[in-house]
């Protein structure tokens, strides 16, 4: 699609060349062993040749129609998205003929309209409507552990970082990021059992590596760093900053859930450890392309693993930025660890699952272990539904209206 605003290079960099073979069946070659090919390629959704090729504004006129359960009726941005159902599906009928999704930011006014019913289900359920609402009749719920990672970005490329100072607010003349000593104080700072018991009202887990247990590549082994403010200030001294020295930490007020309680909380974390920490949230659509535009010296970010396993967010967050092979796509803070690099290639090459789940174990260790993110926490995913419907919740956080189905 031309004019796109996002890229699937991460996904298509390792195919050389695409045959077809019959009206049906094509062939991918990739330029050497890549094994995870079946996994990218299900991250890509299939359109026409038209669609394909269409601007942005055609594509979101109405040529996203494809090859799924729906075909799209009417789109307006922020408001709502029409669908009705594909008669020539694969997957055979669906249980509506026809669907409306409804863009409702606000929280307290989707789960009104859910209980009002206007609205069949919700996502995103507020954390703080979950315990009245498992025990509201007219209601069911279904939630699931996410393989989103939500995690803390710090530049670690520049010499001189934009929003690092001394105490009494002067540039520092070194950024302080690049020192693995105050990455691990940065880590060491955050209290994660609290920001899950109190700001996700425990619909969140602490995280130490980069994707949950239970997901291919996860390591039970890697465990959330111990809150331990004062182990922080040592790390600070030994790093050159016995008194600390001063931060901006950016992040958004309307991505993630409770984001903008979690960010705050993060500073006062880091005001124990001796560090000046300013907070800005900014909406979504001005964050995003200010961080990828690395302008920001220390951000709070999401990660979802598209692929269900752990390559998607090294590749994405830790690898090396390589253009040309689509490796560090969302790497803000330009880490880069030829050790890691070396490691996850070896891992994406190797055909053995066995082999190629403990290779990704060995890359993550080294990427955590040198800080190139610190890992918050995973989300917990939940849904509300009028009593009468049912959904099997996803990692994925998607929700898909060809699978909300009457209950038996």
């Amino acid at each position: 699609m031309s004019n796109s605003p996002s890229s699937f290079a991460l996904y298509t960099r390792a195919i050389a060349r695409v045959e077809k073979i019959d009206e049906l069946t094509i062939r991918m070659r990739t330029r050497e062993p890549h094994p995870l090919l079946p996994n990218d390629a299900s991250t890509i959704n299939i359109v026409s040749r038209a669609a394909a090729t269409a601007t942005t504004a055609q594509f979101d006129a109405g040529a996203a129609n494809g090859t799924g359960p729906y075909r799209v009726v009417s789109w307006v941005r922020d408001d709502r998205l029409v669908l009705e159902r594909n008669p020539n599906w694969w997957g055979g009928a669906t249980p509506w003929a026809k669907v409306t999704k409804r863009v409702i930011v606000n929280d307290p006014a989707r789960v009104a309209a859910l209980l009002a019913g206007d609205a069949q289900a919700i996502e995103v359920v507020p954390t703080a409507d979950v315990g009245n609402l498992s025990t509201d009749a007219r209601v069911t719920l279904a939630r699931e552990v996410s393989n989103r990672l939500l995690f803390l970005n710090f530049d670690q490329a520049r010499d001189v970082t934009p929003f690092a100072t001394d105490r009494e607010g002067k540039p520092l003349e070194r950024n302080p990021f690049k020192d693995l000593r105050v990455r691990q104080a940065l880590s060491t700072a955050i209290n994660r059992v609290a920001i899950v018991e109190r700001l996700q009202e425990g619909l969140a887990l602490p995280a130490g590596g980069v994707i949950p247990e239970g997901f291919f590549g996860s390591d039970a082994n890697l465990k959330p760093d111990t809150f331990d403010p004062d182990a922080s200030r040592r790390l600070l001294a030994l790093a050159g900053f016995p008194n600390g020295f001063g931060f901006t930490l950016h992040g958004p007020n309307d991505r993630y859930t409770n984001d903008d309680k979690v960010v705050p909380a993060l500073a006062q974390m880091f005001a124990r450890a001796g560090l000046t920490t300013k907070v800005e949230l900014l909406p979504w659509s001005v964050y995003a392309g200010r961080s990828a535009r690395q302008e920001f010296s220390a951000t709070f970010f999401g990660w979802g693993a598209a692929t269900g396993e752990a390559s998607s967010p090294l590749r994405s967050l830790l690898a090396t930025v390589d253009v040309a092979r689509g490796l560090g796509a969302s790497n803000r803070g330009r880490y880069s660890n030829p050790v890691f690099d070396a490691a996850l290639g070896e891992a994406l090459r190797t055909i053995d699952d066995a082999k190629r789940e403990q290779l990704l174990q060995r890359a993550t260790r080294i990427a955590i272990d040198d800080v190139g993110i610190v890992p918050l926490y995973y989300q917990v995913n939940v849904w509300a539904l009028r009593r009468g419907l049912v959904y099997e919740g996803r990692a994925d956080d998607q929700t898909h209206a060809w699978l909300i189905r009457p209950s038996r």
